[in-house]
């Protein structure tokens, strides 16, 4: 699917908690989505708690709430006991996703279709800063790709560029916004300083058809990427979850070989890698879900996290070729495993960082300065 047949998101209704509706962003929505049915409410929390016990996952689909963050927006990336962790701050802005992709781990974390925007942004840019100033001396990598797809709202939103203004001049941080969508021409006209990351999640192009349907498909991806990297931006690429199907050398080569066709390696700040992995509870929403998917037909086991997870034996195979085509093009990238043991890191790399500290300077040594 090229981007040019992948539609901007439009929501069929807006719920506005009461709280938020002034905001500038929640003007900015209502303004641009003027003919889309409103609801108003007191409490958002009423709304959550419908949504998630609504008979099927699908039923709140197209229905937006705007809301007021009620926690932090900024929290630490919890991680895996007993793995390596980038140790990574997600910048929750947002929580639910357009792209639905079968095996998105919101489905078993948000267990409904409701898309959340949070509105009161003066409270995120008091909290970030205030974050920011307290730590000096400590360098940040922020991103708002965790709870939903960092671009694939931000035509009805326009967020993506408040926080690239908003990062500009804060210098012990760097934002990532990491995305399967393509929405980026109102990025390449903002001045980011080199304190953005704009990443592209990637994968093999038979997977992306099959598990990622309604996604830009990869040769798009690249395409938004260029234009990207022609800005100036940092670029970040995470080929994660990686899925085991017959052909996956093939794939994920040629997908490998499209990349640095494409893509100026020096500007490239990070590689990520990660296998397919999920918790157990989600084999069944999957299933249900997205009866036509394969994925939960692999070689899935339990791991010491209780997450289903391919054998080891599988994971390295993968690891080793994937660094080794992507080694193959330049040693710029830091190319590093998402939550993997020491063990797995020596195995499949020859090396490790030996602790999530140690891999967090290597990740943040890339970006404290613009690209070349």
């Amino acid at each position: 699917m090229d981007s040019a047949a992948v539609p901007c998101f439009v929501p069929e209704e807006l719920i506005v908690e009461k709280a938020v509706e002034h905001t500038d962003l929640a003007q900015r929505i209502l303004t641009r989505f003027a003919d889309v049915p409103i609801a108003r409410v007191e409490d958002a929390q009423q709304i959550w708690l419908q949504a998630q016990h609504a008979r099927v996952r699908h039923e709140w689909q197209g229905k937006v709430l705007l809301a007021r963050q009620r926690g932090p927006f900024l929290r630490l990336c919890p991680g895996t006991k007993k793995h390596i962790c980038c140790l990574y701050q997600n910048l929750d802005v947002a929580a639910g996703c357009d792209l639905n992709c079968t095996y998105c781990i919101l489905q078993g974390y948000l267990q409904s279709s409701l898309v959340t925007w949070y509105c009161n942004l003066e409270d995120l840019y008091q909290e970030v800063d205030r974050e920011l100033t307290s730590h000096p001396e400590h360098f940040y990598r922020i991103g708002t790709g965790e709870l939903s797809d960092s671009l694939t709202f931000d035509p009805c939103t326009h967020l993506a560029v408040d926080l690239v203004r908003f990062f500009r001049t804060r210098r012990n941080a760097i934002l990532e916004l990491k995305s399967k969508n393509t929405h980026v021409d109102e990025l390449l006209e903002v001045d980011h300083g080199g304190r953005t990351v704009v990443s592209w999640s990637l994968n093999a192009a038979p997977i992306a058809r099959s598990e990622e349907a309604a996604a830009p498909d990869i040769e798009a991806r690249l395409r938004a990427a260029r234009k990207v990297q022609e800005a100036g931006y940092w670029l970040g690429f995470h080929f994660d979850p990686m899925i085991d199907y017959p052909d996956w050398r093939q794939g994920y080569r040629e997908t490998v070989d499209r990349l640095f066709s494409a893509i100026r390696p020096e500007q490239i700040a990070w590689i990520s890698l990660g296998a397919l992995r999920y918790p157990a509870a989600m084999d069944e929403a999957i299933r249900k879900n997205y009866p036509e998917s394969t994925i939960v037909l692999g070689e899935l086991l339990p791991g010491i996290d209780g997450k289903y997870r391919y054998l080891k034996t599988m994971r390295l195979e993968m690891f080793r070729e994937m660094v080794r085509w992507i080694r193959g093009y330049s040693a710029a990238p830091v190319v590093y495993l998402c939550m993997e043991s020491d063990e797995v890191w020596h195995k499949a790399f020859g090396w490790s960082p030996g602790s999530s500290a140690r891999l967090k300077v290597l990740l943040d040594d890339r970006v404290r300065s613009a690209p070349k």
